[in-house]
């Protein structure tokens, strides 16, 4: 049930925000799910320091936030869940430093990955050059259809189960899945998360009706 992977992310120097999202192709999830994780010291998990229980709910599209405390700061960890009698992949992850911390950050910087238009090979290059953190700067989606390279599944997004659909087609990507599991990212988003060029309520076609949906589509 975890073909979507795992991801962390918003580091602080006691803490970090861990993420799935439960998805079954093959045998739709019903009702609400019990999620457990865990986060270790070591990938073995030997020394596990943190752990609980989270609830998927069809509301999140089974989709689970764990807000990871007790942590020490600047300090590598590992993670996983388990739900359905499933265990995901193990993620990797590391807290922020203290404030007041000198010591060197390696960070990646990431934007514009249009499905449409070629494979995330840049991100197996990524998890090879080993970054601390990931900044992720916007158009993680393109809520556009068609494609060159890859098709995008389904018209344009319009809908949340459109935009849920296709954050689901870009994750099942493993290059993009690798780079999310090895350490945390910080995001921000772009147009292409709404509608492209997108400002207020105006989207890229200007009109009354399309202005209404626009306020419907905007975060």
């Amino acid at each position: 049930v975890f073909t979507l992977g795992v991801a962390s992310g918003d580091p602080l120097p006691d803490r970090v925000m861990l993420w799935t999202r439960l998805l079954d192709p093959l045998a739709p999830i019903e009702g609400e799910r019990r999620v457990e994780w865990e986060v270790a010291r070591d990938d073995a998990f030997r020394d596990v320091v943190a752990g609980g229980d989270a609830v998927a709910s069809p509301e999140s599209a089974y989709a689970v936030h764990v807000d990871a405390t007790g942590l020490s700061p600047s300090e590598v960890y590992y993670y996983r869940f388990h739900a359905l009698g499933d265990t995901s992949p193990i993620g990797r992850t590391r807290t922020a430093p203290e404030a007041d911390a000198m010591e060197p950050l390696r960070m990646a910087v990431a934007s514009c990955q249009d499905w449409r238009d070629g494979y995330y090979t840049a991100y197996r290059d990524l998890v090879e050059q080993a970054p601390d953190l990931v900044a992720f700067l916007g158009d993680y989606i393109y809520e556009n259809p068609g494609g060159d390279v890859r098709m995008h599944r389904g018209e344009e997004c319009v809908t949340l189960a459109d935009y849920r659909d296709r954050y689901a087609q870009y994750r099942s990507d493993p290059l993009l899945r690798a780079a999310h599991a090895w350490c945390p990212w910080i995001v921000t988003w772009d147009d292409h998360e709404v509608d492209n060029n997108w400002r207020g309520d105006t989207p890229e076609e200007d009109g009354i009706t399309q202005s209404e949906a626009c306020l419907a589509r905007r975060p």
